[in-house]
């Protein structure tokens, strides 16, 4: 049992279901509001200094003060917020999107009290993203309705953009974006770790084989259960499940989604 399924056992009643979306039904409620009364995200924001005064509803308000002005944007950037979210739900449950933009939500204040600045919730929702990404790799959108793109290489991008304004941005900057990717780096570090790992693995026997003889030919994959090879068993399909042991398909975990590695 993983530590999130102890977690959830223990604390699974903080999950809400389709968070997600009233996440971004708000959004939309406070864009039509500043349209209003413009200037009335500014009662919102993510500001230390007013919510040491008594403020503190915008320690939970700046999740909902849209950071995009223009209304075809806001509406674009609105469901495409919605979808990845209704994805990352169906793939992982309410719980553990609940915790994921829970500890991004933290990290995201904590930064802005040490660092005294209005952090926004452009960063979290972004950290969203890269969650989407890595259960939807090879899903395809239309960049612009028009230019089909998988998620993976729009990920990628993003991740460049996000490295460069890294590199030459302010302190405040490379702390809200550590900070709002506090949570991707809790939940999908040590799964990058291991998967790296095992990749390094499976490169370097790849190498041995290479140069090895037929007769001291050492397998690719090997499940941990059974001990089937591709060499006892050319079409006998294998797995890398997240505890970073391998398994042929028969064998498995299935209380584990596993990341194919051929």
């Amino acid at each position: 049992m993983t530590l999130l399924d102890k977690l959830e056992r223990r604390i699974g009643f903080i999950a809400i279901p389709g968070l997600i979306r009233i996440i971004v039904t708000f959004n939309a409620l406070v864009f039509g509001l500043v349209l209003l009364n413009p200037g009335f995200e500014d009662y919102l924001s993510l500001d230390p200094a007013r919510i040491v005064n008594g403020e503190v509803w915008r320690l939970v308000t700046y999740l909902f003060v849209p950071r995009i002005q223009h209304f075809l944007w806001v509406v674009v950037a609105l469901w495409f917020l919605w979808f990845i979210g209704d994805g990352v739900e169906r793939a992982w449950g309410a719980f553990r999107v609940t915790l994921f933009y829970l500890v991004g939500m933290i990290g995201t204040t904590i930064a802005a009290f040490f660092f005294g600045s209005n952090f926004s919730n452009a960063m979290l929702n972004a950290s969203l993203f890269f969650a989407f990404a890595w259960f939807y790799p090879d899903e395809i959108i239309y960049i612009f309705f028009i230019l089909p793109m998988k998620i993976k290489w729009l990920a990628w991008i993003g991740a460049a953009f996000l490295l460069f304004g890294f590199l030459v941005g302010t302190n405040g900057y490379r702390m809200a974006l550590l900070a709002a990717f506090s949570n991707y780096f809790i939940f999908f570090g040590p799964e990058i770790f291991q998967q790296a790992r095992h990749r390094q693995d499976v490169s370097s026997r790849r190498k041995r084989f290479e140069v090895q003889t037929h007769s001291d030919n050492e397998p690719l994959h090997k499940c941990k259960t059974c001990g089937a090879t591709e060499l006892s068993d050319p079409n006998r399909e294998f797995r890398v499940s997240r505890d970073g042991e391998e398994y042929c398909i028969e064998h498995l975990p299935t209380a584990t989604p596993a990341t194919a590695q051929h």
